[in-house]
């Protein structure tokens, strides 16, 4: 199975190594690897060019913002399945592109597959903070603002072309209306991969405030009307004391 994955990034040469890294890396052999960056100022571009010999395809032009980015990599890839793995995020483990490409083969019916992610302090990469885990996820549970991991989520080309493009109207929260098209309008059939695959971390445009909280959630129920979902924001908002035990309930230290 061919795996394509897209790292989107602007301005980010203090992360991006790592990313790069973890990709390079990776046993599973047959890896289309492809960066798009939004021209950059630092020296992020300068790090990519290092390793250009081994990274299938290289674009670096303004863009839209990171949605437009990630469209442009996705119209690029040719793989069989699709991955987005943003520029301050990395593969947890050597293996993790070989445990999608198994989940894909033991679920050929699989549109869509997913797995575990963690956060950490962007000074400790070590220590979790947080343990995203989504072995209880159902699609209904989009309604209630809950929704797979997207750093851990791989897509089948084919299912982007039935759904679309992300839509560059949200500023946060494309990725979860992509998932209410693939899951709620589109009932796609899904797969769960039981391990971490991605860590990220904290702090990225969604996880980094109240104002960006509050813009998320509303982003949620916007996504759902316009979908013919039916939701409001109470019950988006209930998940937040189940969202408190991802804090509690993790390991003190992440297993790479």
């Amino acid at each position: 199975m061919k795996i394509s994955l897209v790292t989107v990034a602007y301005n980010s040469a203090a992360t991006i190594r790592d990313t790069i890294e973890s990709v390079l890396r990776q046993t599973h052999d047959d890896i289309e690897y492809i960066i798009i960056d939004g021209a950059s100022k630092d020296d992020t571009m300068a790090i990519v060019n290092g390793y250009r010999d081994r990274i299938a395809t290289v674009v670096s032009e303004p863009d839209k913002g990171l949605y437009d980015a990630m469209n442009k990599g996705i119209a690029l890839a040719t793989g069989d399945v699709i991955g987005i793995l943003n520029s301050d995020d990395f593969l947890e483990t050597d293996d993790a592109l070989a445990a999608v490409a198994r989940a894909f083969a033991a679920n050929p019916q699989a549109q869509l597959a997913y797995g575990d992610i963690v956060f950490v302090e962007p000074d400790d990469l070590a220590t979790v903070t947080r343990y995203y885990d989504a072995a209880n996820f159902r699609p209904w549970k989009l309604r209630f603002g809950w929704m797979p991991p997207h750093p851990g989520t791989y897509v089948r080309r084919e299912a982007y072309a039935q759904v679309g493009e992300y839509s560059t109207q949200y500023r946060i929260s494309a990725d979860y209306e992509m998932f209410v098209r693939l899951l709620l309008v589109k009932k796609l059939p899904w797969a769960r991969i039981d391990q971490v695959l991605v860590r990220m971390r904290a702090g990225g445009v969604s996880t980094s405030g109240l104002r960006s909280s509050i813009r998320l959630n509303a982003e949620i129920v916007q996504a759902c009307r316009r979908n013919g979902v039916y939701t409001n924001l109470l019950m988006v908002l209930s998940k937040l004391p189940f969202k408190l035990l991802e804090y509690i309930r993790r390991p003190r230290r992440a297993v790479r």
